[in-house]
């Protein structure tokens, strides 16, 4: 909230804001009920942690994918994404009732249209059936993307994806009450494309938002060229 508002021309600390926090009643709003969205036993291949020691230096060299869950009134839906790990943009998302290979592939696809990836981007997830499935497997080997998995119940490893999550829940979506898929679907939007993508400060990238930090980087590449 402090970045937020130096970022908009305020002159504060935390301590104000902190305090100014505290005499109008804003808190930060407590977590729900989780619900579990990797299944790990199947009979998919498992594949090595390639994505440990890898410290991106730009974008499109390691994607993280995952899954999860949004409440609607007559139960759930859920969504699948994929995040650039060095700009933290979301480059696919994709949102259905089934959480199953084939909401996956929708994101993947969504990723590779948006961005076209070199090939040897690094593809990283956890080690969930939808990620194991021959399709997927097939359709990373297609677009040039190499696959990695992190260990098995160690959310750590899709640390920036699980950061996502929290913070699309936390800032969007737990409080809400949404009655359908695609009032689901146009929350997702709003907060992806507009909010997150184009406005969200991020520590991680010296308080610029993931749309920044790429122009930066793209400004960069085009006064290498010249």
């Amino acid at each position: 909230m402090t970045a937020q508002l130096k970022a908009e021309g305020e002159r504060v600390n935390r301590k104000r804001v902190a305090r100014i926090m505290r005499e109008q009643d804003l808190r930060v709003r407590p977590r729900r009920r989780y619900v579990v969205t990797t299944d790990s036993d199947h009979d998919g291949p498992i594949l090595p942690n390639s994505a440990k020691d890898l410290a991106p230096t730009g974008p499109d060299q390691l994607w993280v994918a995952d899954l999860t869950y949004i409440r609607i009134l007559t139960g759930f839906v859920y969504l699948a994404v994929i995040l650039d790990a060095w700009s933290r943009r979301v480059v696919g998302w994709a949102i259905s009732r089934r959480i199953d290979a084939d909401l996956a592939l929708a994101a993947l696809e969504a990723a590779v249209v948006a961005r076209q990836p070199p090939p040897g981007c690094l593809h990283h997830s956890d080690r969930g059936s939808q990620y194991a499935s021959e399709p997927y497997r097939k359709r990373l080997e297609k677009h040039g993307l190499k696959g990695s998995m992190g260990r098995r119940g160690n959310c750590l490893d899709n640390a920036p994806m699980e950061s996502f999550f929290a913070s699309l829940k936390k800032e969007h979506v737990h409080h809400a009450r949404f009655r359908s898929r695609a009032e689901a679907r146009a929350a997702v939007f709003e907060y992806v494309e507009v909010f997150y993508n184009r406005q969200r400060l991020h520590s991680a990238l010296g308080y610029r938002t993931p749309a920044e930090a790429r122009a930066g980087m793209e400004g960069i590449s085009m006064r290498a060229a010249a």
